[in-house]
């Protein structure tokens, strides 16, 4: 067994994450957001790497069936449809359609792990879905990387907790630390002392009390529900999907 943790994108060589499984962690706010949408009957999210990238990414879709949505540094792009909040992803809004999208720190990390045999963004919004995907991942392949997408290249406290959590849910009560890579490990202690609670960690990060000073701080509310969008989801093939059935 292998379980491996990467602070950022940086932190991963994606030559490394080839045949394995990835889970991809941006809690504040992408794969929170990703999850919302097709949780809520959106046909796909399609992350991309700029603004520009997604304005010319969604002019391969007929106008009626694509959205433009993303931020950048937590601020909605001029000229887009949606900005990255869970709460603009409504069932109203997005059922049917296609959700381009480009974050600052979100789509970017994914794109990062395209390399790896199978991608699975998520967050506490379908933390049971992915806990039982990591131990069955464990148990099939013996290999699970989760990726945190992290702030401007550094390490965000709100993905390494959730990172954490997600290592402890996944050993499912038992003690393997060499099967764990320091960064899992660090993950683990991290989430051990801040406990099962989601909205301190979150709140105190960098990307909380950004949100915060924005006026954001409904959108911490959402993403410290756990389960609060049970979607299990997957990159491939350049798009985020619904998984229909059981990895």
């Amino acid at each position: 067994m292998r379980l491996e943790v990467a602070f950022s994108p940086q932190a991963v060589d994606p030559d490394h994450l080839v045949g394995h499984t990835a889970i991809v962690i941006d809690i504040l706010r992408a794969t929170t957001t990703m999850c919302a949408a097709l949780h809520h009957g959106a046909k796909a999210v399609v992350p991309t790497g700029s603004p520009d990238q997604a304005r010319t990414t969604a002019q391969l879709f007929e106008k009626h069936a694509v959205l433009l949505a993303g931020e950048q540094h937590a601020v909605p792009i001029p000229g887009f449809d949606l900005g990255n909040s869970p709460r603009d992803m409504t069932r109203q809004r997005v059922e049917d359609k296609t959700v381009v999208m480009s974050t600052t720190n979100g789509t970017q990390a994914l794109l990062a792990a395209a390399s790896a045999r199978a991608v699975y963004p998520g967050a506490a919004c379908n933390f049971s879905l992915l806990a039982t995907l990591a131990r069955q991942t464990l148990e099939a392949d013996g290999t699970l990387v989760i990726l945190c997408a992290g702030r401007a290249g550094a390490s965000g406290l709100d993905d390494a907790y959730c990172a954490g959590r997600l290592v402890m849910a996944a050993l499912n009560g038992r003690d393997a630390p060499e099967g764990l890579s320091d960064a899992a490990i660090a993950a683990v202690q991290l989430a051990r002392r801040f406990g099962l609670g989601w909205d301190v960690p979150l709140r105190l990060s960098a990307a909380g009390r950004h949100l915060e000073r924005l006026g954001l701080g409904a959108d911490i509310d959402d993403a410290a529900k756990q389960d609060g969008f049970p979607a299990l989801i997957r990159f491939r093939d350049g798009r985020v999907t619904l998984v229909e059935e059981s990895p």
